[in-house]
């Protein structure tokens, strides 16, 4: 789609290019006195062309940029060249301010249950929990970078990506969708995760904001958090990741945090985003997600609302404005942000054009990523890699023989290319596979093999047929989606009982999980290896064979907590489930009809996923940063720096006979609990050797004075360790560090 030709040439276009050409004139000025570096010169541009644009605009054209519709809800229709997604905010084409065309989301470019664009499909990146567990920030890049380019293909300029609410609640429907439960690895993985989507020139979000923990109750709940505890922990991931991905917009979230609604709480957004980190882009709602004409609260924009001048950015906000309790200042403001990111992101001089995309390409990113996030959690006996000592191979269950769950539920939710194999009614909308047989895939890959499926529909048929066969491989499936939350960690349909049964009657299986987050595994002792590939994508089958046969080394980490009980966790029911149930109707965004409004307490505070198990003394299932590899590596030689920014360097060493990559972790103890301060992830050729460094950013070992207002990193001694999860350390040492007060 070309959003300039809404422009129009002649007089319109002279006028825009005269605009640009002033700016140009004015930031030449600056270099040639040597008093603009780049940086400041383009966010100089950014605010010229901002400040420009909004001075030629009318008070229609700034209500119609804070205001956005839902695209079956505009009347008249749109422009035949903007595309259909989950939203559509009116630009303003004479002075070459763009339309802005939104998509979900962050596994792709969603076209949930094929409703919107009918017969459209996109490739499915594996899911977010699965890049997470990579910790690869050149690969989230690249992958990132992927779907920005096919939202841009298909006519999108803004993605509504970037979603880093901590994983604190395992059962929580949305975890797929989110970077894990630690600070430091999901704020830096969203923020290379928006700039790889940024670099097509395609707005990024960050969401959503803040403590969207869990999905019951999500539009009534109150999430209670005291300011320091919600500093140290989800807040600093949002933090970081705006400080590395410079996202354009953030979403703020339906929940209330203490008491006010995510979406006109000022201390958020107006004091910790816009005054603390010095934030510049704008904050949009989430759909449904506001409850007043807010603007002086922090919000700029209204989205997704229905009909088109409905919602509280529509006529209630021109009424407030004849009213006087706000002023056409303050929707000045939030114009004025909404045009800077407009301009700093490059939709205004880059708009998208749709044209072919090369599927076949992007299907191989999505492998790639796929093959570096799963997990291998248990090998014994070194079960795996599949040898030639195993001709007969049994796969059950998982609807193996067609294809692979491609991805949760709910906004995310993308038509994969070569449409869906298989459609399966969910609770909330339908399970999609795509074409990625993992039978098929390990038949090609074992051409010598006798590869066989059972349904996994009865437990004593495939318990006999697993009797006759080398080696068992049973998919494990849980489908998590939007909206609602799992009752537990079980997998359903009974799934446990068909694995005790396989397992009892032959011990060399394979249980392979595609969840959206942590299972429990009653049936662990009995199987001899476990492979947690989350939701693997577009070619999840393909990446699974390559990793059963060894023609890929896992490299995943868990990027998650797996517990062994849910008694181990903070909440150990979801709170509002009991009132929520499981059978209510519930609207649009998942609100059961007839819920009341509750409060959501953390027992953990700032302690969140693997840091309240290293507190309480609880051992996990799995820990925090677990995953095997088919090679061996050797730490050693540690040097610790201490000082402002403490310095560790170690070398790894590659000692087994396969190439692979490892994942080494840094973990300080700060206030008695271990924080997960920095990592390495390297790949190494057997006997290879190379020596990392990590700086440490001093945030990670302070804790966050309330009365001060910043950060204190206490004088003294601390243990620092590296290891190849957060339970098993193999280095240990000692850093000394002086008192610090940073800024927020």
């Amino acid at each position: 789609m070309k959003l300039e030709a809404s422009v129009g040439p002649g007089r319109t276009e002279r006028k825009r290019r005269w605009n640009r050409l002033a700016i140009v004139a004015c930031l030449t000025a600056l270099y040639s006195a040597g008093t603009a570096p780049p940086a400041m010169a383009q966010a100089s541009a950014d605010d010229a062309w901002a400040d420009t644009i909004l001075k030629q605009m009318t008070l229609d054209e700034k209500l119609d940029l804070v205001h956005g519709s839902n695209p079956f809800a505009v009347k008249p229709k749109l422009p035949a060249d903007v595309v259909k997604g989950a939203g559509y905010v009116k630009g303003v084409p004479r002075l070459g301010v763009p339309f802005l065309t939104e998509s979900d989301a962050s596994v792709g470019v969603a076209n949930m249950m094929g409703g919107l664009r009918p017969g459209d499909v996109a490739t499915a990146l594996p899911s977010t929990v699965l890049l997470a567990s990579t910790w690869d920030v050149n690969l989230v890049e690249r992958g990132s970078a992927m779907i920005g380019s096919e939202a841009r293909d298909k006519g999108f300029n803004v993605l509504l990506a970037g979603g880093v609410n901590l994983a604190r609640e395992p059962r929580n429907g949305r975890n797929f969708e989110y970077f894990g439960e630690d600070p430091l690895l999901a704020g830096t993985l969203v923020g290379h995760a928006i700039r790889g989507v940024q670099s097509n020139h395609v707005i990024s979000t960050i969401k959503h904001f803040a403590l969207n923990t869990q999905e019951t109750g999500r539009t009534i709940l109150s999430a209670e958090m005291e300011e320091g505890a919600l500093r140290e922990s989800d807040l600093l991931a949002f933090e970081i990741g705006i400080e590395i991905g410079q996202p354009g917009s953030v979403m703020c979230a339906y929940n209330k945090i203490n008491g006010v609604f995510g979406c006109e709480n000022a201390f958020l957004l107006n004091d910790v985003l816009r005054r603390d980190w010095g934030y510049k882009g704008f904050v949009m709602s989430d759909w449904g997600a506001v409850h007043g004409p807010s603007i002086r609260e922090g919000l700029d924009q209204e989205s997704g609302t229905t009909p088109t001048d409905a919602g509280y950015f529509g006529s209630q906000l021109r009424a407030a404005l004849a009213a006087g309790t706000v002023t056409e200042t303050d929707v000045d403001q939030s114009v004025r942000r909404i045009l800077r990111s407009m301009h700093a992101i490059g939709l205004v001089d880059h708009a998208p054009v749709r044209r072919p995309i090369d599927y076949d390409a992007n299907g191989r990113i999505a492998q790639e990523v796929a093959e570096s996030g799963i997990v291998l959690l248990k090998n014994a006996r070194n079960l795996l890699p599949i040898t030639a000592a195993a001709p007969t191979i049994l796969v059950v269950g998982g609807h193996a023989d067609v294809g692979i769950l491609a991805g949760g539920g709910g906004s995310s939710q993308v038509n994969p290319v070569g449409g869906a194999v298989l459609k399966l009614p969910a609770a909330f909308g339908r399970k999609l596979y795509s074409n990625s047989s993992p039978v098929e895939a390990l038949r090609k890959a074992l051409p010598n093999a006798t590869v066989s499926f059972d349904d996994g529909t009865d437990s004593k048929r495939a318990a006999d047929a697993a009797r006759k066969a080398d080696l068992v491989v049973v998919i494990g499936e849980q489908f998590t989606t939007e909206t609602m939350d799992v009752k537990d960690l079980n997998l359903p349909d009974n799934q446990n009982d068909l694995i005790m049964a396989v397992a009892s009657a032959n011990p060399a299986t394979v249980v392979v999980l595609v969840t959206g987050g942590p299972v429990l595994m009653p049936w662990l002792d009995k199987v001899g290896a476990v492979l947690e590939a989350w939701y693997p994508g577009q070619r999840g089958g393909d990446a699974i064979a390559r990793i059963l046969t060894g023609a890929a080394n896992p490299s995943g980490h868990l990027a998650m907590t797996f517990p062994a009980s849910e008694r181990q966790l903070p909440n150990p029911t979801i709170p509002g489930y009991e009132m929520a149930g499981e059978t209510v109707q519930r609207d649009l965004y998942g609100l059961p009809k007839d819920m009341k409004p509750f409060s959501l307490t953390y027992p953990e505070g700032a302690n969140a996923g693997y840091r309240w198990f290293d507190k309480t003394g609880a051992k996990p299932l799995f820990a925090f940063g677990h995953g095997l590899s088919y090679t061996r590596f050797v730490y050693k030689a540690l040097r610790v720096t201490g000082g402002a920014t403490p310095r560790l360097s170690f070398t790894i060493v590659n000692t087994g006979a396969r190439p692979g990559a490892d994942v080494a972790q840094v973990y300080a103890r700060v206030n008695g609990v271990k924080h997960l301060v920095g990592w390495s992830r390297v790949y190494l050729k057997p006997g290879e050797s190379r020596q990392v460094s990590v700086d440490v950013d001093p945030r990670l070992m302070a804790g966050f004075d309330v009365v001060a207002h910043n950060w204190h990193v206490a004088g003294g001694t601390y243990d620092i360790e590296v290891g190849e999860d957060v339970d098993h350390p193999v280095l240990k040492a000692k850093v000394r560090l002086g008192e610090q007060r940073i800024k927020p």
